[in-house]
């Protein structure tokens, strides 16, 4: 057995556009969504243990190593296989936590992709996305890495063919509770879904779309509101997901980073492309 940790991408994602469209009966919210990846993100390193002992080595501040979806996804695996083996695990995080960005997810996504090929598992990437959906809504379109169409509560995915931008990612200074939005009376949800029979969804006009917790959003944090206001006047942007973080869309790399170079004094930012594919599908080869 190897000594050596194996390193694999993590990386963020976001959502093109968010409509909720109902909510049922459970609670859950019905979703349409377009979610694309970044090449930014986080990383995991991992080395197999015999022990049958789930250890990660770099716990986050403030979250209880069993209550971070890594290990809870090395677990829910380890549990459905009955495997006796175990892993150590170091995490590289880069990505803010309530920001939107899927960093929890993708970083779930990624434990049960990899582990599932150094355990020698052999199971489906339907199988893991089954998985991952127990964890959360946004873990299977990080399992299958691909850029999808969403729809349901975020489960069922379609492939779509869309444009890659440059974007310029802004971080605001809060941390907003994905629950908090969701739960809140004056949240749209009657959005008008997309008849996805009846259209070629690799057509859609993004820029025609929205994110339905946008608004409500900037009135709850007005750290969101004034970083908006300010990105408005140079690029079309928006929320992704709940947030907190803002996408700016470009053409190119340089006119992502000219703006970048003139955000206000503190502003944490990152510059990224879009991708079609998530890097870890081919790292797993």
């Amino acid at each position: 057995m190897s000594s050596a940790f194996i390193k694999y991408s993590s990386v963020a994602k976001i959502n093109r556009f968010l409509h909720i469209t109902g909510q049922r009966d459970d609670g859950y919210h019905q979703l349409e969504t377009i979610f694309q990846f970044l090449d930014f993100g986080d990383y995991l390193h991992f080395k197999v243990n015999t022990s049958g002992e789930i250890n990660l080595l770099t716990p986050i501040a403030g979250v209880d190593n069993n209550a971070n979806l890594i290990v809870k996804a090395a677990t829910a695996l380890q549990q459905y296989c009955s495997t006796t083996q175990g892993v150590d695990i170091k995490l590289e995080k880069n990505l803010p936590m309530g920001g939107g960005l899927g960093g929890g997810s993708s970083n779930a996504a990624t434990t049960l992709l990899a582990l599932n090929k150094h355990w020698h598992l052999n199971l489906s990437v339907t199988e893991l996305a089954k998985i991952g959906l127990k964890l959360g809504a946004d873990v299977p379109v990080f399992v299958h890495g691909f850029t999808a169409f969403a729809h349901g509560i975020g489960e069922h995915l379609v492939a779509v063919d869309i444009d890659t931008p440059w974007f310029l990612v802004t971080i605001p200074d809060c941390e907003i509770s994905t629950a908090a939005i969701f739960g809140a009376a004056d949240l749209p949800r009657n959005t008008p879904p997309i008849d996805i029979n009846s259209i070629n969804l690799n057509e859609i006009n993004i820029d025609q779309c929205h994110n339905d917790c946008e608004n409500l959003v900037i009135k709850l944090y007005p750290e969101v509101a004034k970083l908006m206001t300010w990105l408005l006047e140079y690029a079309p942007s928006r929320l992704t997901g709940t947030g907190a973080c803002i996408f700016s869309s470009f053409k190119d790399e340089k006119s992502a980073l000219s703006l970048q170079s003139k955000l206000p004094n503190g502003v944490k930012s990152f510059v990224a492309k879009g991708l079609s594919q998530s890097p870890v599908i081919n790292e797993l080869l």
